[in-house]
């Protein structure tokens, strides 16, 4: 069952989300979705509903506080405007926490500007059990790649124009040096 749902961030703010539970009950592993630079559109939801349908409870913070736009600029302009420190630490760290009041595992995964917030999350969300990167390469200074502690799983692109080849060795480089997963 799908539902918006409003929950707790750590420093006490609340955070909406886009919420959909699984057949497999309240205890199933949950995943938080971390969405594109559009929003919390209709796509990202169904990506939480596919999983929903696999087994798993899902949760998609909006990050944009209700907005969803279709226009590139429009997105680039709400990318540029979010504080990706408070989202990782705050937004997204809440829904993990949410989830881990009764899922005993909970993983992160997002496409793009998700993707980075995902490799942000691994380093700062000491409550996550694992994270997938689909597509997104954190800068350097936003966190130490090195001192991840969770299994962690990336999917990039060789002709990547944004997340060049380049960053994505560097990447791993940086995880190899800290012998992560």
């Amino acid at each position: 069952m799908a539902e918006k749902i409003t929950y707790k961030r750590p420093d006490g703010k609340e955070c909406r989300g886009y919420y959909v539970s699984s057949s497999a009950g309240e205890t199933a592993p949950g995943i938080v979705v971390l969405q594109e630079w559009w929003g919390l559109n209709d796509q990202i939801k169904g990506v939480a509903n596919r999983l929903a349908e696999a087994g798993y409870r899902a949760l998609v913070p909006d990050l944009y506080r209700g907005k969803v736009t279709l226009e590139a600029a429009e997105a680039e302009h709400l990318m540029s405007n979010l504080d990706f420190g408070d989202a990782a630490t705050q937004d997204i760290r809440g829904a993990v926490q949410y989830l881990k009041g009764s899922s005993p595992k909970v993983a992160v995964m997002g496409f793009c500007m998700g993707g980075v917030l995902s490799i942000l999350s691994a380093i700062h969300v000491k409550e996550l059990d694992a994270a997938v990167c689909w597509y997104g390469v954190p800068p350097e200074e936003t966190g130490d790649t090195r001192t991840i502690k969770i299994p962690i799983q990336g999917h990039f692109a060789l002709e990547d124009e944004y997340f060049t080849p380049a960053q994505v060795d560097a990447l791993e480089s940086r995880l190899q040096e800290g012998k992560v997963n």
